[in-house]
């Protein structure tokens, strides 16, 4: 269940969501730096704290700070308070970051002087500061280069969580975000492999204080599976044709070496490959046309 409090800015220039589960030593600090930030900005502005499940005095902290706040009843994870929070924006831009103040919100300004000339402009982070470093960096380098071969633009950093986007082309792709912290992950990569315009700027990164919410083994798992339905969904043609290259070179290599190793020539499993290697190709060149005559 989702609850809504207090006010709204009707007709906002941009909305700051900020997803927070328990930080009550925080939240209220973010807040407050959030809002002394975008009071030296021109446009309207509003700020929604989606409080996802908390027990402790999260929601009753923001509710204090006077802002918008939507409650979840339970933890729905960290993907469901984005997709909450822009359903209920008011912005024509969204912006999000972190409640744990490991971003310094000071540094929206800077992200919003690339607007409206960049559809999402990302806060690049310079520095890794997550628990066990040792695994976590080559594990995002090997899948932000995979992120990059999807999407065929560089990204200086696939999951981060301070960035600001166009609200009305986020919500044609709420379907595509996951509940997870692979959102992030999922945002980037929507607008990329949709020809948006997109945009890093490098950013200090702060250590967070207390304890991750950010799970090594499972939601790497989950940053990999986002790519893999992100590649299924707007690029297909990145799955398949690989695949049915690699089930045709098989074909060959294998229907080669019986041809001058077997008296019976070809056998049905070489036939079984090459059967395949065409069946898939053509899978993927249909994926590929849904795709087109959906975009």
């Amino acid at each position: 269940m989702l609850a809504q409090e207090t006010t709204s800015t009707p007709n906002a220039k941009l909305t700051v969501i900020l997803p927070a589960f328990n930080e009550e030593p925080f939240v209220a600090s973010v807040i407050e730096k959030t809002k002394q930030t975008l009071s030296q900005w021109s446009q309207s502005w509003e700020v929604i704290v989606v409080d996802d499940g908390s027990t402790d005095r999260t929601a009753q902290i923001a509710a204090d700070a006077s802002v918008k706040i939507l409650r979840h009843d339970e933890n729905l994870g960290y993907g469901a308070s984005i997709r909450d929070g822009i359903k209920a924006a008011d912005g024509e831009w969204i912006a999000i970051l972190d409640a744990d103040g490991s971003y310094d919100p000071s540094l929206l300004l800077e992200l919003l002087e690339c607007l409206p000339q960049y559809d999402q402009v990302n806060g690049a982070r310079n520095s890794e500061q997550g628990s066990l470093k040792f695994l976590r960096t080559p594990t995002k380098w090997a899948i932000r280069r995979l992120a990059e071969w999807v999407s065929g633009r560089k990204i200086p950093d696939l999951n981060t969580g301070f960035k600001v986007f166009k609200r009305n082309i986020a919500m044609r792709y709420l379907w595509v975000l996951p509940e997870g912290f692979s959102c992030s992950t999922s945002l980037t990569l929507a607008f990329l492999c949709n020809g948006y315009r997109v945009k890093y700027i490098a950013i200090p990164y702060r250590k967070r204080e207390g304890k991750s919410k950010f799970h090594p083994v499972r939601d790497t798992l989950n940053y990999i599976l986002t790519i893999i339905r992100m590649m299924t969904f707007f690029r297909p043609l990145r799955i398949f044709l690989p695949l049915a290259f690699a089930f045709g070179g098989i074909a060959v290599i294998k229907g080669l070496f019986s041809i001058f190793t077997s008296e019976s020539g070809l056998h049905d499993a070489d036939v079984i490959l090459a059967v395949a290697a065409v069946l898939i190709f053509s899978l993927g060149l249909l994926a590929d046309l849904i795709v087109s005559q959906k975009r």
